[in-house]
């Protein structure tokens, strides 16, 4: 399974690299490559997060609160 980790990596890596160099105008090394993906990877995991801590909750979801509005509401029949 490490091999095929070590291959991914190294795809991320020289993918990495054939993008970012163009925009920076240099030569980007291993070392650079690896911290440029973790930093994007980084980016879009908080954007994923402050996504989600926005989505509403499900309707279904029957976590114990009321969605009625019936709130302190008392029926005394």
């Amino acid at each position: 399974m490490k091999a095929a980790n070590d291959n991914r990596n190294d795809e991320l890596i020289g993918r990495t690299r054939e993008v970012w160099q163009p925009r920076l105008g240099r030569d980007l090394s291993r070392v650079e490559a690896k911290q440029i993906a973790a930093n994007v990877t980084g980016f879009f995991s908080v954007l994923a997060e402050w996504s989600r801590a926005d989505m509403p909750d499900p309707a279904n979801d029957n976590g114990g609160s009321t969605a009625s509005g019936d709130e302190g509401v008392c029926d005394d029949r």
